[in-house]
């Protein structure tokens, strides 16, 4: 009897480079991984590199290719799915005994799966023809984790001299849809108008005459509101969003997509609440417009998921969205960073990341989208940026020219943090004769962009001993705050045995519930806007709606204690003595009444 795999977490897209192979390593044991496909330099050298390890042959994909980058991605994509396909085909066959991959499949399982229980029922049976009979359906259980795939919707910069279709985000895109994965495509970072048209090209997001989709849609969002716009958009093409991928605007990895206040259990509720009214509502949107173009429409509801990420790290908290919310699933993305068997982390960040305080993650200005990015102080690439700045050479070489977006001092796009850009801008700053406090602080935000583009891929190149394009090998790392609570490496079961409940490997550092750490991001992020508010009506009404958004958010946590009745009764003190404190915190960053009046 084959099905669905028993894990109902995922592994997060993690940078360029962290979880690039992470299907490799992961998927033959049921647990899904998202793999970021928009560096095709990246994907071409991690393809030629398992071409080797796998023993198969490796054919180039040169740049001077027509659509090299569209094609690279369908190359290393289908490499993937041979990998685990063979892999899955090894293991189903392999004997059951101590150590052995296919009992690993199962320990790894959470306790209660039906496969799970019939493990455990086989491995207690003394009767070898019960025990035989049972490890035959056992191997029809096994099944393979998802192969993933994330696209940054923003991240999508048209190339001179080339059509449209062959901008960053659409090549990529391409490169999936061409490719022979059953799978989904998370987009994340907002809305692309002409991504989200170009999805209606390919007959694979469509359903087929049985109402199955071959490859489908997964949107990551962080709220209710962008969720309803951005499905109501596709399902008018007729394209169907099987996943709405909740992700805490403040409390993860990478970039950190600040909400106006609002934390992750109201906007969870208001997503269990509302549901079912949206999964009809885009259905006869999707139908209607399949419809009209005579494809095949939906005969039954789709499957339409609901999985939240961010922050969370322990079972107790992982159970509570389940059941509390009806989730369909959870992302553990950070944690994974010390799991080698599970990401690319260099040994050099490894070690650091072990010994790591609380205070050495920090949301920093470095992402040249403009956006906050969480972010590691003891990196090699924050360690660079330094010495390049005491240098006298601040700013980055551009290889890659993925964020280069800024036309404000040239007519050829810059990323800001590059050398050609921060020079510009420096000469600018100089001629303005600012106060020195001023002109400093206009200095350190210049100067604060770094190059994700290199320093993301970085790690996974350092890990495997292959030479970095341009020998560009300070690597940047931005785990979500919530790492802070984890000290050490761990093997990937030790790590599914915590997320399972069934051992625990949090260190020693006190840490509150992840709704009390969210809300206390929050709100330090809310004081800092505060400080640097100017004069303007719309920042007046953007941080008076923050507030509000905040206050209801900890009135909806006190409300939610009796609920959380999972966790002792010690932490449900200690969480409300929080939500008083940060309430009182709040409401004692006042807005100034001369521009609240404005």
């Amino acid at each position: 009897m084959s099905g669905c795999s028993a894990h109902k977490v995922h592994i997060p897209v993690l940078g360029l480079g962290y979880s690039i192979d992470t299907p490799a390593k992961v998927a033959r044991f049921g647990i899904s991984s998202v793999v970021s496909i928009i560096d095709d330099e990246l994907i071409e050298i991690m393809r030629a590199f398992h071409c080797r390890q796998a023993g198969v042959p490796y054919v180039e994909i040169s740049k001077n290719d027509v659509d090299h980058r569209a094609k690279r991605v369908t190359a290393y994509l289908d490499l993937l799915q041979d990998i685990v396909t063979s892999q899955v085909a090894t293991l189903r066959e392999l004997p059951f005994c101590t150590d052995s991959e296919i009992d690993r499949y199962f320990d790894m399982l959470p306790d209660g799966a039906q496969a799970k229980e019939l493990y455990c029922r086989m491995r207690a049976s003394a009767d070898d023809a019960a025990r035989a009979k049972l490890q035959a359906e056992l191997r029809q259980y096994i099944t393979p984790g998802a192969i993933d795939v994330n696209i940054m919707a923003k991240v999508d910069n048209k190339h001179e001299g080339l059509p449209p279709e062959y901008s960053d985000a659409l090549t990529a895109f391409r490169g999936f849809a061409d490719s022979k994965l059953e799978s989904a495509v998370v987009l994340s970072a907002g809305y692309n108008p002409r991504l989200y048209s170009y999805i209606e090209q390919f007959d694979d997001f469509y359903p087929d005459q049985n109402g199955r989709l071959k490859k489908r849609i997964i949107l990551k969002v962080s709220d209710y509101r962008s969720a309803a716009v951005q499905g109501k958009i596709l399902a008018k093409k007729g394209l169907w969003v099987s996943e709405f991928r909740v992700e805490s605007g403040l409390n993860c990895g990478g970039h950190a997509f600040a909400t106006e206040g609002l934390l992750l259990g109201p906007i969870l509720s208001e997503f269990a609440g509302k549901r079912q009214e949206l999964a009809a509502e885009l259905l006869a949107l999707c139908n209607a417009a399949n419809l009209a173009k005579n494809r095949a429409t939906f005969g039954r509801m789709p499957v339409m998921k609901l999985t939240a990420q961010g922050g969370i790290g322990t079972a107790l908290e992982n159970e509570f969205l389940l059941q509390h919310y009806g989730l369909d699933g959870t992302g553990w993305g950070s944690p994974f960073l010390l799991v080698p068997e599970a990401t690319n982390v260099d040994p050099e960040t490894l070690g650091q990341l072990v010994t790591a305080k609380p205070t050495d993650y920090f949301l920093s200005a470095a992402s040249p989208l403009g956006v906050p990015f969480n972010n590691f102080r003891n990196s090699t690439a924050e360690k660079q940026r330094a010495a390049r700045i005491d240098k006298g050479r601040p700013g980055s070489p551009c290889y890659k020219k993925f964020l280069a977006s800024n036309t404000e001092l040239t007519e050829e796009r810059l990323c800001t943090a590059s050398r050609a850009y921060q020079r510009l801008k420096i000469a600018q700053l100089d001629s303005l004769r600012l106060p020195a406090e001023e002109y400093e602080a206009e200095l350190k935000d210049i100067t604060a962009k770094d190059c994700l583009c290199t320093g993301l891929a970085a790690p996974v190149y350092l890990k495997n001993n292959i030479q970095a394009p341009h020998r560009m090998h300070a690597v940047t790392i931005c785990p979500g705050p919530n790492l802070a609570y984890f000290s050490g490496v761990f093997s990937l079961a030790r790590m599914m045995g915590h997320i399972y409940g069934r051992l625990n490997i949090l260190n020693k550092v006190p840490r509150p519930h992840m709704f009390i750490n969210e809300l206390k991001i929050y709100a330090g992020y809310f004081a800092g806007q505060v400080k640097d508010a100017g004069m303007k009506p719309r920042q007046v009404q953007y941080l008076l709606g923050f507030r509000a958004n905040l206050l209801q958010g900890i009135d909806y946590y006190l409300a939610l204690l009796p609920d959380i009745s999972n966790e002792p009764a010690e932490s449900i003190d200690a969480m409300r003595q929080a939500l008083f404190e940060t309430r009182a915190y709040v409401q004692s960053l006042k807005v100034p009444e001369v521009i609240a009046v404005l």
